[in-house]
């Protein structure tokens, strides 16, 4: 059971938050109102939540004494158990979410996401599964209202992708897509086979969140190469006519980040720079989880990103996550978009994981 008191302590700062978001002080440092931003939503969050589950509670304890006091009443007993029934099968959702909000926050989770997905090993098929999962991640932040932005890609004749790079603009877009990084695997009679024979063939799929303004990346020019070079890839006028494809490599880490999509040597430069960012940013983050020796079982497959964590089984219309054990019959749903079963199994996961480690 929750200790009331302990909530009760971290929400008496609910009105030292608010009071701090009327300060001067603070609505005259933008990184620091955004800091005392989020931690009044966090703050907001488990006062609600903690309302919920002590309510849960509450109505636990009144059923349970109303069925102890009719034992002559049949019918009042019968409508207090399946009261009791059915809440205490909210219990653990409510309790879970009180014990989410005791954790320390994750603010990278409320930014940006960059993704770049990859073909791996398949040929032309691995390319068209890489285009799929462009697709359905699309289609995904579509019904979420969130923006797709293409910042790099290499097509193939047949509307594949050997690779391709985008964000996804929206509040909690990687929180929500950070757990997508790793070896996805697929299973299926491929467009280009005649025989109709399953083939299998994967994509690399890495999520990370975007720089911004907070991270205060500066990189001097002279740690800097610029490659320009004429656009390449299928389809639109104009390509390979230009060189406004742009390169940059960093030469303290060889982190390479480029952009070929605008037709504007600007506007790929400007591009190209705010990936090459947030791979430092991401590399940065990576190092930092090490030397920390994080023991928390991650998701995030912030490792080993060659790690095979998705099948998707066409013939069987079966996705399988092997770092849950989860299997859903429904891939046909979720290459349209309908990802929510998966996401939600994957935080439900990782949430109990981090409160049994963190909170015990």
């Amino acid at each position: 059971m929750i200790d009331k008191a302990q909530i009760q302590r971290v929400l008496d700062k609910v009105q030292a938050s608010e009071d701090a978001l009327s300060d001067p002080a603070v609505l005259g440092e933008p990184k620091l109102y955004r800091q005392k931003v989020r931690e009044h939503s966090a703050l907001k969050k488990l006062e609600h939540a903690a309302h919920v589950y002590f309510k849960v509670m509450d109505d636990l304890e009144g059923n349970r004494q109303l069925l102890a006091d009719s034992a002559e009443d049949p019918e009042m007993a019968a409508l207090a158990q399946e009261e009791i029934a059915r809440l205490e099968a909210e219990l653990p959702d409510a309790e879970r979410a009180v014990l989410s909000g005791l954790l320390p926050p994750e603010p990278a989770d409320a930014r940006n996401a960059m993704f770049e997905i990859r073909a791996g090993t398949g040929g032309e098929e691995a390319a068209l599964f890489a285009a799929l999962l462009f697709r359905m991640y699309s289609r995904y932040c579509d019904s979420r209202g969130w923006k797709v932005n293409v910042m790099d890609s290499n097509g193939t004749e047949l509307g594949g992708y050997k690779e391709i790079v985008f964000t996804v603009v929206g509040d909690g877009a990687y929180g929500a897509f950070k757990f997508e990084s790793g070896g996805h695997r697929v299973q299926r009679v491929p467009e280009t086979e005649a025989q109709g024979r399953i083939h299998t063939s994967a994509a690399t799929v890495v999520v990370f969140p975007e720089a911004d303004e907070d991270d205060d990346i500066v990189i001097p020019e002279s740690e800097l190469r610029i490659d320009i070079f004429c656009a390449g890839g299928h389809g639109g006028q104009g390509v390979n006519t230009t060189y406004s494809a742009i390169r940059i490599t960093h030469l303290p880490t060889g982190l390479v980040a480029q952009c070929q999509d605008e037709r504007s040597q600007h506007r790929n430069k400007e591009k190209a720079m705010a990936v090459l960012k947030s791979r430092i940013l991401d590399q940065r983050r990576q190092k930092e989880e090490a030397e920390l020796g994080q023991n928390r079982l991650t998701l995030r497959g912030s490792g080993d990103r060659s790690q095979r964590i998705r099948t998707y089984n066409f013939p069987q219309n079966r996705l399988s996550d092997h770092r849950i054990n989860l299997t859903l019959y429904s891939l046909d749903r979720i290459v349209e978009g309908e990802l929510d079963p998966l996401l939600d199994a994957l935080h439900t996961y990782d949430l109990d994981q981090r409160i049994q480690n963190q909170l015990g």
